[in-house]
C-alpha cells in the first residue's frame, strides 16, 4: 500500500530523510519503550505540521460535528414552509408521491407544530423548537438542500460519514486525521464521545477501513471511566517491561511478514495509548471548568440525558483546545432507540425531548468557541442523516413523519462559513430540493477544503487504485464560504 496527499507515497512524510515509517517506528520501539516516540523523533510544532500536510492555506484546523442521530426534521427546524400550515390535513396527491408507492398520495400535509420566527440581525428563520440554537443564528450557515440516496438509518448514516452507502471506507474523521496529521502527540487525531450505544450501521460509521488502524476514532463514554484502562494499576516501572518485551515481538513478526501495516498501526496505538495516560484524564474531567462555563453546557441538568450530552459537548470543545482533529459527539439514546431523531409517530414529544436533550449544549459550544477565540478555526457541524417527510397518514396528538431524503437540513458554524445565511432550498412545502441540491459528497469536499486538504488529491492506494473520501464525486461549495 502506499497513501499520500496528492496520489504519490506519502509514507516517510514525517519521519528523517532515508528513514521508511517502519524503520523509524520498530527503532523507536526497540530501546526503552519508556521513551516515546515523540521524544526520540521530536514533532514539528503544531503549526509546521498542519502546514506540511496542506494543499493549500487552511482556513480552519479542528471540526466538532454534532451527530443527531436518526433525523431530525427540516421542516420542524430551520426550513419554514407556512404551505404546510395552509394545507393541513389535505391529501398530497400523486404529483407529490416521491420515491414512496403511489398508495401514498393519500398521504395529508402536516404543518409544523412550531412557531417559526426570524432571528437575530440576519433575520435567519429558526422555529421555537431550538431556541438556544436560534439565539446563535447570525453564527450558523444553513444549508436547506440537502439530499441523500436510500431513506434508510444504516446506510444514510453511512454515506454520511464514510461517503459510501456500503461503507466499507474511512470515515470522514479518520481521512482528515490522515491527511492532516495531529496537533498533539500525546492525544488521538479522532475521538468519537459516545453517548452509551452505536447507531445504525455501527462502528463502521467511525472506522479508518483501509487507513491505517491509528486512524479509527478513540472513543470516550459520557458515563463512568471515559476511556479503558487508560490509568492501569501496573506501575510505570512494570509498564516499561511489559512494553518492551511487547515491541520486541512486535517488531520481530513485523520483519517477517509482508504485510506488516496493521502490527505497525498497532505500535502506533501502543505510543498513542502511552502518552494519552496523563492527558485523557485531565482533559475529560470537566469539574476543572468554571461553573458558569459548566452551567451554559447545561451539566448538571436534572435531566441524565442532558445532563451526559453537555459532559461530551464540553469535552469536545476541551479536546480541540488541546488540539483534537476531530471530535464527534453522538446524541444520547433513550427508549431504546438506536436512532434518537427518528419519530414515525409522537412527532412533538420526542422531538421537544432530543431538542431539550442537545440544543442547549450545541450553542453553548459556538458561544464558548467564539469567546475563546476558535470558533473562527474550528467547524462546527450539526446534521443528521435525513430528514423527516412533511406529510403523514394521518393529522392526531401523536402523529409523526418518515424518512426523507430528497430535500433536508443542516447547518455550519465557524471555520470560515458564511454567517447568517441560509443555502439552497426546497419547494412549498418541503418535498424536494429544487435550488441549489448538494450531496453528502459536496459537504464533504467542502469542509476538507476549508481543512486545507483538496478532496481530488487527498489518495489513499488500496486494492490496486487511488481512493478518495468524495470518490467520483464533489465540489467546493464557494457560495457558502467567507
Amino acid at each position: 500500500m502506499t497513501h499520500g496527499l496528492s496520489g504519490t507515497s506519502d509514507s516517510a512524510t514525517t519521519c528523517p530523510a532515508g528513514v521508511s515509517r517502519r524503520q523509524s517506528l520498530r527503532a523507536a520501539m526497540a530501546g526503552l519503550a519508556g521513551i516515546t516516540l515523540s521524544e526520540k523523533m521530536p514533532l514539528s510544532s503544531a503549526a509546521e505540521i498542519h502546514q506540511q500536510r496542506s494543499h493549500h492555506q487552511p482556513r480552519a484546523k479542528n471540526v466538532i460535528f454534532c451527530f443527531m442521530d436518526g433525523g431530525p426534521s427540516h421542516v420542524d427546524t430551520f426550513d419554514f414552509k407556512p404551505q404546510l400550515k395552509k394545507h393541513q390535513g389535505q391529501q398530497i396527491g400523486a404529483s407529490w408521491v416521491s420515491r414512496r408507492s403511489q398508495s401514498d398520495a393519500a398521504r395529508v400535509w402536516f404543518g409544523s407544530p412550531w412557531k417559526f420566527r426570524q432571528r437575530g440581525n440576519s433575520g435567519l428563520w429558526v422555529s421555537d423548537l431550538l431556541p438556544n440554537i436560534a439565539g446563535q443564528a447570525d453564527k450558523l450557515c444553513v444549508i436547506r438542500s440537502m439530499v441523500g440516496e436510500l431513506p434508510l438509518h444504516g446506510q444514510s448514516n453511512l454515506l454520511l460519514h464514510t461517503g459510501r452507502i456500503i461503507g466499507q471506507a474511512p470515515s470522514l474523521g479518520a481521512w482528515i486525521a490522515w491527511g492532516l496529521g495531529t496537533e498533539n502527540p500525546n492525544l488521538p487525531g479522532y475521538v468519537l464521545l459516545n453517548n452509551d450505544w452505536v447507531p445504525n450501521g455501527g462502528l463502521e460509521n467511525f472506522g479508518s477501513s483501509f487507513l491505517p488502524a491509528s486512524y479509527q476514532a478513540t472513543m470516550m463514554r459520557a458515563r463512568g471511566n471515559p476511556v479503558d484502562n487508560i490509568l492501569p494499576k501496573d506501575s510505570a516501572q512494570i509498564q516499561k517491561q511489559k512494553l518492551t518485551l511487547l515491541s520486541r515481538a512486535n517488531a520481530g513478526f513485523a520483519s517477517q511478514t509482508s504485510s506488516p501495516s496493521l502490527i505497525d498501526a498497532a505500535t502506533v496505538n501502543y505510543q498513542t495509548a502511552i502518552r494519552m495516560q496523563a492527558t485523557i484524564p485531565e482533559i475529560a474531567d470537566i469539574r476543572q471548568e468554571p461553573e458558569y462555563i459548566q452551567k451554559l453546557y447545561g451539566v448538571g441538568s436534572p435531566d441524565e440525558h442532558q445532563n451526559y450530552y453537555a459532559s461530551q459537548a464540553l469535552r469536545a470543545r476541551r479536546l480541540v483546545e488541546a488540539g483534537v482533529r476531530f471530535v464527534e459527539i453522538t446524541c444520547p439514546s433513550f427508549d431504546g432507540n438506536n436512532s434518537p431523531w427518528d419519530q414515525h409517530s409522537h412527532l412533538v414529544q420526542n422531538h421537544e425531548k432530543n431538542a431539550r436533550v442537545t440544543e442547549q449544549s450545541v450553542a453553548a459550544l459556538i458561544q464558548d468557541l467564539e469567546q475563546r477565540g476558535l470558533l473562527d478555526e474550528t467547524i462546527v457541524l450539526w446534521a443528521g442523516e435525513m430528514g423527516r417527510t412533511p406529510h403523514t397518514p394521518a393529522i392526531s396528538n401523536i402523529a409523526g413523519r418518515d424518512h426523507h431524503v430528497s430535500g433536508f437540513s443542516l447547518f455550519l458554524a465557524g471555520g470560515g462559513f458564511r454567517s447568517g445565511m441560509a443555502f439552497g432550498e426546497t419547494d412549498e412545502f418541503g418535498a424536494n430540493a429544487v435550488e441549489n441540491p448538494l450531496t453528502v459528497h459536496d459537504l464533504h469536499a467542502t469542509i476538507l477544503h476549508q481543512l486545507g486538504l483538496h478532496h481530488e488529491r487527498l489518495t489513499y492506494r488500496y486494492g490496486g487504485r487511488d481512493h478518495r473520501l468524495t470518490d467520483v464525486h464533489g465540489r467546493v461549495v464557494s457560495e457558502i464560504l467567507s
